[in-house]
């Protein structure tokens, strides 16, 4: 099991492929750490989208972050090739 390497997603709370990619990284009993941009106000939601941003122009959702690699909405093959599964 790949759990060496970190995990981070940034998600909706109301997107249905976010929804998948957390369920998917659970099945694979993945750790992980997701933020719901949309939960978030202010300076904070300011702040996330603006790093979003630097790693992923159009803002989309979800941006998926696994080690040093990017990847932007739920693909399934690519994020297992980045776990190592």
């Amino acid at each position: 099991m790949a759990d060496h390497k970190d995990v981070k997603i940034y998600t909706l709370s109301t997107c249905s492929h976010c929804s998948a990619t957390k369920q998917f990284l659970n099945e694979c009993n993945i750790k992980y750490d997701f933020t719901d941009v949309d939960i978030l106000q202010g300076e904070e939601r300011k702040a996330i989208l603006d790093d979003i941003r630097k790693i992923n122009p159009k803002c989309s959702f979800p941006t998926i972050i696994i080690g040093d690699k990017v990847i932007i909405g739920f693909k399934e093959d690519e994020i297992k090739e980045a776990l190592g599964l």
